[in-house]
């Protein structure tokens, strides 16, 4: 029984390959491959062709506007969030300068749940005012 061959197959370089077009040299895919990169090439200057002058111009300089845009957007945020991360490392209190027990805490947020049950006063009435936004 013949062992398995598990080395890569060598790639052609195709980008070498430039046979002319009536020519027979080279092998069918390098053929294939050098009409394919010709008519993407003719298609890339016949769209070219379509644009205006100056749209080539505009349009770099349209990408490098938008991409400034980003760039600040970007800065921005990472200095929010910067000044977010400053202020959220308070100083630790530890376990032992703290005068409540777990109990009383655990009372705490009894009494509170028993606050969020009672029924809630009307938001309007005699002593309201209703404001009307245009």
């Amino acid at each position: 029984m013949q062992e398995p061959n598990f080395e890569q197959p060598e790639t052609p370089d195709f980008s070498t390959a430039e046979p002319s077009a009536d020519s027979t040299t080279g092998t069918p895919m390098e053929r294939f491959f050098y009409h394919q990169r010709r008519a993407l090439e003719e298609t890339a200057k016949a769209l070219e062709s379509l644009l205006p002058p100056g749209f080539k111009e505009h349009a770099t300089e349209a990408s490098k506007e938008f991409a400034k845009g980003f760039r600040i957007l970007v800065d921005a945020t990472i200095d929010e969030l910067k000044k977010v991360s400053e202020k959220d490392e308070e100083p630790v209190v530890p376990v032992e300068a703290v005068d409540t027990s777990i109990e009383e805490v655990v009372d705490e947020i009894i009494e509170e749940e028993k606050k969020d049950d009672e029924p809630r006063k009307p938001t309007t009435g005699k002593t309201k005012v209703k404001v009307k936004v245009e």
